[in-house]
């Protein structure tokens, strides 16, 4: 009997893995501050968030200016077109399905994003054959609906079906602006390579910046506070400032600047399963959140995610 030696990784690929795994833990926050925050409007939120990672990316620019100096127009308008779909419309579309349908049903529904990503990535250039990327996808998508068959179980004992539904409808919308987003982003920094991580992260949250005013600006003058509200910081201003500050320091700016990176180290079809990792992250978030351990379909679920995880790590390193 003879044993094959097992393939090494390789320092990049093990180094992207590990910036994906930072980024998705940092996105997975912003699954469960709408329910920490379930008395705000998520059009609010979202604003706040983005006035959040704007404001901590000028001094981040003035630090970085000549690097950002030398970005050109297409750059600049790229990254406003990044901003205003896969930060600013993404996030009030989430807010809003997690505040109507609660955290796990929305975040089952992004988090088909590793399959939908990761086949939209292998249809293009620079793919792998599809019997190696197959059965993670599969392992993955069943995962999912274990975890989704579990959640779905909740409703008779909180949620009606129609704010189900809505915010079902919500989340697909935001599902439909983050498989743009990674994509988009991953192809025009694989374009650029001597465009720094962190350089495009700070100009990803300038560019956020008047976008966030112009929402917040918006909201205040055309859409009508609930009663009882002190707009705009609400009934729990302290709390309200520091989960958007976190969110803007975490979720935006060092989960956008971990996620560049690894886009960079990592192949488009892979980096595209691993945003699993926010999926994970935000399903422990929101339990914790709601006291309860997961039950038996959502655990099985969650560690046939973990094996999707590693069989599509396995199927790059061996392509």
């Amino acid at each position: 009997m003879t044993f094959r030696r097992p393939l090494p990784i390789q320092p990049g690929l093990l180094s992207g893995v590990v910036c994906a795994l930072g980024a998705g833990l940092a996105w997975g926050l912003v699954f469960v501050v709408p329910l920490m925050l379930i008395d705000y409007p998520p059009l609010l939120i979202s604003a706040g968030r983005y006035l959040a990672f704007g404001l901590i990316a000028l001094p981040l620019a003035w630090r970085d200016r000549q690097r950002l100096c030398r970005l050109d127009r297409q750059d600049w308008a790229r990254a406003f077109e990044l901003a205003l779909i896969g930060n600013l419309l993404y996030y009030c579309l989430l807010a809003a399905a997690i505040q109507l349908a609660d955290a796990p049903v929305p975040t089952m529904l992004i988090g088909t994003l590793p399959i939908v990503i990761a086949v939209c990535a292998n249809l293009g250039r620079g793919g792998i054959a599809w019997r190696r990327l197959l059965p993670s996808l599969a392992v993955i998508g069943l995962g999912i609906l274990l975890v989704n068959q579990h959640e779905l179980g909740r409703l008779a004992g909180g949620r009606n079906v129609e704010d189900y539904l809505l915010g079902s409808l919500l989340a697909l919308g935001a599902l439909a602006c983050w498989t743009w987003y990674p994509l988009r982003n991953a192809a025009w920094l694989k374009g650029r390579p001597d465009l720094a991580s962190t350089t495009w992260a700070t100009a990803q949250g300038l560019a956020t910046l008047p976008l966030a005013l112009l929402l917040f600006a918006g909201i205040s003058l055309l859409v009508p506070s609930p009663a009882g509200f002190d707009w705009p910081l609400g009934p729990q201003p302290g709390k309200f400032l520091g989960l958007v500050l976190a969110l803007g320091l975490l979720a935006s700016w060092l989960g956008t600047l971990l996620w560049n990176r690894a886009s960079t180290l990592l192949p488009t079809a892979l980096s595209g399963q691993l945003i699993v990792f926010e999926t994970l992250a935000a399903l422990a978030y929101a339990y914790v959140w709601r006291g309860e351990a997961p039950g038996l379909a959502s655990t099985g679920g969650i560690l046939l995610l973990v094996l999707g995880v590693i069989l599509g790590v396995r199927a790059f390193r061996a392509a």
